[in-house]
């Protein structure tokens, strides 16, 4: 059974840090291209960063040079480093674990960790 785990979210002021974690559990993580995706209330689901399963990093510009995407492929996760936090960060936070087999597309999401940047 494939999951993902996230952790990390809370409540913090604007300019604040925070790191997000996405364990992954059931598949062979080293394959697929991992990233992290928000939703913020009445608003559709967006990619926020990408990393591939060899390890290149992309960026929505609305987070370029405030956020990190990293991976541990020994631990199965992803990190997502978060620096000089606004308000329109404020979102659940969503892991997403992709891999083509073929020419089957495999996809898997978490349940989501909320973030909430506030004063």
């Amino acid at each position: 059974q494939v999951q993902l785990v996230e952790s990390g979210g809370g409540l913090l002021q604007p300019g604040g840090s925070l790191r997000l974690s996405c364990a992954a559990s059931g598949i062979i993580f080293s394959a697929y291209a991992m990233a992290w995706y928000r939703q913020a209330p009445g608003k559709q689901r967006e990619l926020v960063a990408a990393i591939t399963s060899g390890s290149i990093p992309n960026y929505a510009d609305s987070v370029k040079g405030r956020f990190t995407i990293s991976r541990d492929n020994a631990k199965n996760t992803v990190y997502l480093q978060m620096n000089s936090l606004k308000p329109e960060d404020t979102a659940v936070y969503y892991c997403n674990a992709k891999t083509m087999l073929l020419t089957r597309e495999y996809t898997y999401w978490g349940q989501g960790t909320q973030v909430t940047v506030s004063s």
